[in-house]
């Protein structure tokens, strides 16, 4: 093999590496007690675009992984008693089984995140079994 042909096998071993541990990661992330998918939309005045990914309940926060990454720190974190939840609603109004968007603020920041109906009930009871001296009001 030519010195280019190497270089060529070099290049699909690696993206296919880069795949593997994307896929491992995400399976992994998916398994751990107290995650959930969850899309997340920052910047809602601005107009971004929702980005798929995994958030995972800790005792005081939420950690945000993207779907598609290698990182192995999660792409957001938002601390309990810094979340307000300024409402909520269905995305199509005409199927109850319809995903949820979830309209918080936190730390002067608005954001949206978008959840299967089962885990906005995780998500409420959550929020509301923090301290009382963290507990909000949850819409």
């Amino acid at each position: 093999m030519t010195g280019l042909a190497w270089i060529g096998v070099g290049i699909v071993c690696a993206v296919i590496l880069l795949i593997v541990l994307a896929v491992v990661r995400l399976r992994g992330l998916n398994h751990r007690v107290g995650s959930f998918s969850c899309a997340v939309q920052m910047g809602v005045a601005t107009g971004g675009r929702p980005r798929a990914g995994v958030a995972v309940y800790g005792a005081g926060r939420i950690d945000w992984w993207r779907c598609w990454s290698v990182s192995f720190r999660p792409g957001r974190s938002w601390r309990r008693d810094e979340i307000v939840v300024r409402g909520r609603e269905l995305v199509d109004a005409s199927d109850p089984a319809s995903d949820y968007r979830v309209t918080c603020s936190c730390r002067g920041e608005e954001l949206e995140l978008f959840m299967a109906p089962d885990a906005y009930t995780g998500f409420a009871s959550w929020m509301e079994a923090a301290p009382p001296s963290l507990r909000g009001v949850v819409v």
